[in-house]
């Protein structure tokens, strides 16, 4: 973004539209999609946009940024340790086991409870 930004700049001005710094600043703050408009509120709020070098601002959105992608690439990696649970199935051909077949199906709806539970 800030490379589009600096050629459309350098472009202006070839053309002899000179935009003050402080102008800069506010236009990029500006074009910032919604997801960023905490970090530009913070940095309206903390910092003089009138002397604010454009780079230092690049620096703090870049940083905020790559802030921003370390814990997204955290919670993913939490996603990914969560554990799957299998359970193994056969099927028992014996009239025999009638008391093990209840048994079972009490476990398998008491299991199925818990899994409701936790979602």
């Amino acid at each position: 973004m800030f490379s589009r930004f600096t050629n459309i700049i350098n472009a202006l001005q070839a053309l002899d539209k000179i935009y003050s710094n402080s102008e800069m600043v506010r236009k990029t703050l500006r074009c910032l999609p919604r997801s960023w408009m905490l970090k530009v509120t913070a940095i309206e709020e903390a910092k003089n946009l009138s002397v604010l070098p454009l780079k230092d601002l690049l620096g703090s959105l870049m940083t905020h940024e790559l802030s921003m992608q370390k814990k997204d690439d955290d919670e993913e990696k939490e996603k990914k340790k969560k554990k799957i649970v299998a359970l193994k199935s056969s099927l028992i051909e014996d009239s025999e086991d009638d008391d093990d077949d209840e048994e079972l199906a009490l476990i398998t709806r008491k299991f199925k409870k818990f899994l409701a539970s936790k979602k």
